[in-house]
């Protein structure tokens, strides 16, 4: 008989190293790995998963270490026999999501077989995973369904170490480490579900259903692209060997909300009719949500077939109210239903071969009924009984993916992936009657022109369709872990609207009495009518189409185990873009994007307490299919101005007009003609690509505690956008002995808009007023735009304290500095949606003085979290977090000449876009920054042991000061002309949300 030895955690580390031997391991964005030191060569390791009977046995290899990669996420334990004789376990090993679990079973030099059967009983993993190279934050589900947070995947996100909140006006997305929020990649059990039209967010699912949650600020290996500002990773539920079911029920009543902030025109002494009146009465606002779901999994056929079902419905209604100049559908009343559900299903066909499938649907259906409201005296708010109009709106569908996983040898594992989502979009107004005008009105007035329910109607058949594959091969050789693979992903939109009514629309607008008889900026050449300034526009824009996109990508990666202590990751990846036209043309073009990514971690004392780590790589991005909308699709988008004697009273239409221009004027020269494919981009344009270095340390501080610090920089190397400026295509022509027909010809081309990679030299080609292409090289100087510019650095600094079966809880402090002159694919200033093509690059004066703080500048941001179970029963948990604001301006027009500049000639824009506020040179970030913005989120749950603690009761208390910030300003300081005041210079756009309540009632069985 063998007798039996327990080793207790003090004398552990004599018996056990837990070093790195055997963790060169390959990333996965769908699964964990399980590896470390196994004693003498030829014992064998079982694997074996507690909860679904997954068994794998792996080999001891020559240099007595072993790695088993590709396990499905979850509890293990692991056995180290000899001679067929178990000598050594460890249970409750936990597999995250593309992380790695070390377990070894034999001291550095020695051999587990010098001692008797050793059975581990206590927890002995370190929570440092050495075999990682990048930053990431996971949660389990566990976690999740422990803190107070959001129910959303966004506010997870918000958790992780260098996530900031983006401009509110894009909705719920985040900014990561500097980026555009249209910079991140989303996956749901490994398939790529980033919004196709514009990159701003993604698909979601129940959320009760997310096993693990997965968040990669930066460093990511050479197996994930697509992305240049961070990785969301989801891992759903799955099934087990016990049968489990729940049902669940959300309330966030209306009563239990504080009342909105209302926001005001601000007051500037120089505008009686606007100065401190009421802008939009929020504090009318309310918002009721009720969630009910419910779940069952467990086993179809024990340790081989299993199932997860789970689904949720919300159903939310808001009242809503708009600003002071919609007082014909202001009030608002929104239902929201939103049925979500999820099915995976897994099958072990052997412990070799495992199959998975999965299916999710997300569907969010709107409807709104608009209601006329008034604006009495100055500052009460009176809604309307009557309902004009409204609109239906339903928006998602289906997401399919299936998933191979075969263990060929002990050595080489195999991964494929196939999955295929359609997501409609439907839009239908109600109310609506095409006769009527829409009118709008821009005037410094009290009481502005409005008339009419919907300015622009969107195409009724919009969708949006992805499909993609990958497949991954992975060899462990030695001390060496080989793994390439090849990934597709395809998307298709369409998209595109339409002017409402008769397809035109009237704009009020004004020059001012001082500048009354002066040119209309940007009208063309239109003069002013006189008098005292009014004039108004007939507006025209129409676009739209069926667009997609094509991503191709192979990538090598080299995990080499140079020593016990030191791990090298070399990666190098490929990538090729394709964007089609709306005729299924490719317009825009890049391949063989080489990614280099180097990674390497040092075990310092070969125990995993203390890991130092760093890494370099580039990452590329592709243009969204919403490019092709405005770049590449026929578009139509035309004013014409006149004067005019009065105003409808029963239509808003003007009476007495006089045209002031010669007819219909396009900006852009946007006429409803296509352009030519092979003239929307620069020849030869580069991607959008960033280069990345983090170097960090993780340090474990007694059982519980680890501290880490880290430290990222960030460079945007090249960027697309557009440009609209005729004058570098017109000088060239004439330089180079064109005629000056043709100068205009190309000037006009360029004027349209072009994709180009801003602060370099570019190739166009530009037709010459014949429909001949002539080829136009112009350099950086000709151009006249400076170079590019976007970089991040930031320090992070965490302490995290594992949970010990009473507390959970980590602190995020994040130092950065987020500074240049663009943001890249969107400009949070004033929330373009254009995702890379923005206003900045349109012709070189908007760039003047552009160099500064960026809008997702945020310099200090504290994040705390955690859960605190004082018993079987009582529960308490808590959600702090306070950051710095974001950098105000104060933008207006230009008018002459810059020191700077490289254009001799007097020019005047109307636009209050540029760097100049009031005649005076505001550079980027210098009108200071937004106010701080702390939020404290705590919640109570109540599980009474008379019912086994099945049943829980939870109270969450969002925002529990009701601190109310303002999140963003109108930054324009003046409009029209210079020295002009503008009624909403300095406004509040939105303010942080108040205080609310969350009643929670759940059931497992």
């Amino acid at each position: 008989m063998v007798k039996r030895k327990t080793i207790q955690r003090a004398a552990l580390s004599a018996a056990l190293s837990l070093c790195i031997a055997g963790g060169a391991y390959a990333q996965s964005n769908a699964s964990g790995s399980i590896f470390g030191a196994g004693g003498q060569p030829g014992a064998t390791v079982t694997i074996r998963n507690v909860e679904t009977g997954l068994t794998r046995e792996i080999r001891v290899d020559n240099n007595g270490r072993y790695s088993a990669s590709a396990l499905p996420v979850g509890k293990y334990e692991v056995i180290l026999k000899k001679d067929g004789e178990v000598v050594a376990s460890k249970s409750d090993v936990l597999v995250q999501l593309g992380a790695g679990s070390e377990v070894s079973f034999a001291a550095a030099g020695g051999s587990a077989t010098d001692m008797d059967r050793i059975e581990v009983r206590a927890s002995a993993m370190s929570p440092i995973d050495v075999s990682a190279t990048d930053s990431r934050q996971v949660f389990t589900a566990e976690q999740i369904s422990k803190m107070s947070i959001g129910r959303n995947i966004n506010a997870l996100a918000m958790l992780a170490p260098g996530v900031v909140a983006a401009d509110s006006r894009y909705g719920n997305v985040s900014s990561f480490s500097g980026s555009a929020a249209s910079e991140n990649a989303f996956y749901i059990n490994g398939y790529a579900v980033t919004n196709p039209l514009t990159n701003l967010g993604s698909t979601t699912l129940p959320f009760d259903a997310i096993g693990q949650y997965q968040v990669i600020t930066g460093g990511y290996g050479s197996e994930f692209g697509r992305a240049t500002g961070g990785v969301v990773n989801i891992i759903t539920k799955s099934g087990t060997n016990d049968f489990k079911a729940g049902a669940q029920l959300v309330w966030t009543p209306k009563d239990f909300r504080a009342h909105s902030r209302n926001i005001y025109y601000p007051s500037t002494g120089k505008l009686p009719n606007t100065d401190g009146l009421i802008y939009q009465h929020l504090s009318d606002q309310t918002t009721d949500s009720l969630t009910y779901g419910a779940y069952a999994s467990g086993p179809i056929i024990k340790d081989r077939l299993f199932f997860y079902a789970g689904a949720e419905f919300e159903d939310q209604d808001r009242t809503t109210v708009s600003t002071r100049s919609n007082t014909g559908t202001g009030y608002q009343k929104r239902n929201y239903e939103v049925p979500r559900w999820l099915v995976k299903l897994d099958w072990y066909i052997n412990d070799n071969h495992l199959l998975e499938f999965t299916g999710i649907s997300d569907v969010t259906k709107q409807t709104m009924s608009a209601y006329a409201y008034n604006y009495t005296g100055s500052n009460v708010f009176n809604p309307g009984n009557v309902k004009n109009s409204g609109y239906y709106y339903e928006d998602g569908g289906e997401l399919y993916i299936g998933k191979y996983t075969g263990y060929l040898t002990d050595s080489l594992t195999l991964t494929a992936l196939y999955g295929e989502q359609e997501q409609d979009h439907i839009a239908k107004p109600w109310g609506y009657d095409p006769s009527v005008v829409y009118v709008s009105d821009s005037r410094n007035v009290s009481n502005p022109v409005r008339f009419g329910a919907f300015d622009q109607l969107s195409f009724p058949d919009a969708y949006d369709k992805t499909d993609g594959y990958r497949i991954d091969l992975e060899w462990r050789l030695g001390n060496h872990t080989l793994r390439g693979g090849y990934d597709v992903q395809n998307s298709e939109s369409r998209a595109g609207e339409v002017t409402s009514g008769p397809g035109y629309r009237w704009i009020y607008n004004s020059v001012g009495a001082a500048n009354a008889n002066e040119t209309i900026p940007g009208s063309g050449g239109a003069r002013g009518p006189g008098g005292n300034g009014d004039y108004v526009v007939k507006y025209v824009y129409a676009n739209g189409g069926t667009f997609k996109v094509e991503q191709k990508a192979f990538y090598l990666e080299d995990r080499w185990q140079v020593t016990d202590n030191w791990l090298l990751s070399l990666g190098l990846r490929n990538e090729s873009f394709q964007n089609f036209n709306a005729d299924g043309i490719v317009y825009v073009e890049q391949k063989n994007q080489w990614a280099p990514r180097i990674g390497a971690t040092w075990d310092v004392f070969g125990d995993s307490s203390l890991k130092v780590f760093a890494n370099a790589g580039r990452y590329h991005l592709a243009m969204p299919n919403n490019v092709a909308l405005r770049g590449a699709a026929g578009s139509t988008y035309t004013m014409e101005y006149f004067s005019f004697t009065g105003i409808d009273p029963n239509t808003g239409a003007p009476l007495g007009t006089t045209a002031l221009g010669n007819g219909p004027f396009s900006s852009n020269n946007e006429y409803g003609q296509a352009p030519d494919p092979a003239s929307v981009a620069a020849k030869g344009l580069k991607s959008h690509y960033q280069d990345e270095f983090v170097l960090g340390f993780e340090k474990q501080l007694g059982e519980s505690l680890t501290f880490g610090a880290r430290y990222m920089f960030r460079d945007l190397k090249s960027a697309i956008d557009d440009m609209c400026d005729w004058r570098p295509a017109y000088y060239w022509a004439i330089e180079n002995g064109y005629s000056e027909s043709v100068a205009e010809a190309l000037g006009d081309g360029l004027g349209g808009c072009r994709l180009f990679n801003p602060g370099v030299g570019n190739t166009f080609q530009l037709d010459d007023g014949t429909g001949n292409l002539i080829t136009v090289p112009l350099s950086a100087q000709q151009l006249g735009f400076p170079k590019l510019k976007r970089r991040y650095q930031g320090i992070g600094l965490f302490l995290e304290h594992s949970f010990d079966g009473k507390f959970y809880g980590k602190i995020d402090y994040t130092w950065s500095h987020n500074y240049g002159n663009a943001e890249g694919q969107l400009k949070s200033d004033v929330a373009q949606g254009d995702v890379s093509q923005t206003m900045d690059w349109d012709h070189p004066e908007m760039m003047f003085h552009a160099n500064g703080n960026l809008p997702n500048d945020r310099r200090h941001y504290l994040k705390s979290f955690g859960y605190y179970q004082l018993n079987d029963e009582w529960r308490f948990s808590s959600t702090f977090t306070l950051m710095s604001g974001r950098p105000k301006n104060c933008t207006g027009i230009y008018a002459g000449p810059d020191p700077d500049g490289e254009f001799s000639e007097t020019v005047e824009y109307s636009g209050p876009y540029y760097r100049y506020c009031n005649g005076k040179v505001m550079p980027r970030g210098s009108a200071g920054t937004t106010p701080w913005v702390g939020r404290l989120d705590m919640g109570v749950a109540y599980r009474p042991s008379f019912l086994n603690n099945k049943l829980e009761l939870s109270l969450d208390v969002f925002n529990v000061t009701n601190s109310q910030t303002a999140q963003n300003y109108i930054e324009y300081g003046e409009i029209g002309s210079v020295g002009n005041p503008y009624h909403s210079t300095n406004r509040v756009i939105s303010y942080s949300t108040p205080r609310y309540m969350r009643l929670g009632l759940r059931y497992d069985f």
